[in-house]
């Protein structure tokens, strides 16, 4: 029998189209699950309508109970397709580099490893203006890296999502058939990935003509997004 209950989150620095990719999952998602007597349903951040109704950004002693409200929505959906806009990890990341504050991430990190599926929204997105919740685009790379070492350090598997408007949806639902493979049966992994797949196939042969390999912009495989800067700091220091 399908799980009652799959959960994604979806983590990034500001302005990596976390909100954007939760819509787009829940439409292209939706109509098969339907089929199948399931839902998918996308959870909104919590501290966008928060600093909405406050009109300001939290201060230090407020972050914890934006993460456990976070949570708290989340979890307390049992029966869909849940696709998290952003998680109490998100809360955890900002305390610690905007007030150097770490003490969330004990708690926001026993969360995550709740999640079936854990997309990290790449940077190769356009940092754009969101009010008062953003705080410009030189926040992107420390905050990211935060992301990637929290999960890292504490043992949390994680996909990379990369690409401009239907190709970052499209890589997602690949990365999202890879991760969950194991836990559905076959019979609804194939039906609700089978366009995707086929979407990713042809736009690889129109790319190269099947004649080079895989682009690495548009990559989801964060081992190999890791092994390629890898090597790129490498040849940088030997040419220094």
């Amino acid at each position: 029998m399908p799980r009652k209950v799959v959960r994604i989150a979806l983590l990034g620095a500001e302005s990596t189209g976390k909100t954007t990719l939760a819509t787009a999952l829940v439409q292209a998602l939706e109509s098969t699950l339907s089929k199948q007597g399931m839902r998918a349903v996308a959870v909104p951040e919590v501290l966008r309508e928060w600093c909405d109704q406050q009109g300001r950004t939290p201060a230090v002693h407020e972050q914890v109970q934006i993460a456990a409200a976070q949570a708290e929505r989340i979890f307390s959906i049992e029966d869909a397709w849940v696709i998290a806009d952003t998680t109490p990890l998100m809360t955890a990341v900002y305390s610690d580099h905007l007030f150097q504050d770490p003490s969330i991430y004990p708690y926001a990190l026993d969360q995550q490893a709740r999640f079936d599926v854990n997309l990290v929204l790449g940077l190769d997105v356009a940092w754009t203006a969101d009010g008062i919740q953003r705080d410009g685009a030189h926040v992107r790379e420390p905050v990211d890296n935060l992301i990637r070492k929290a999960l890292t350090e504490a043992n949390l598997a994680y996909k990379v999502i990369y690409g401009q408007g239907d190709a970052r949806l499209n890589n997602a639902l690949v990365a999202l058939r890879e991760a969950l493979s194991e836990r559905l049966t076959a019979e609804l992994a194939n039906a609700i990935f089978e366009s995707s797949e086929q979407q990713r196939q042809d736009r690889q042969y129109g790319l190269n003509k099947g004649t080079m390999a895989w682009r690495c912009d548009l990559c989801s495989d964060a081992e190999c997004e890791h092994k390629l800067f890898s090597d790129l700091l490498k040849a940088e220091g030997s040419v220094n």
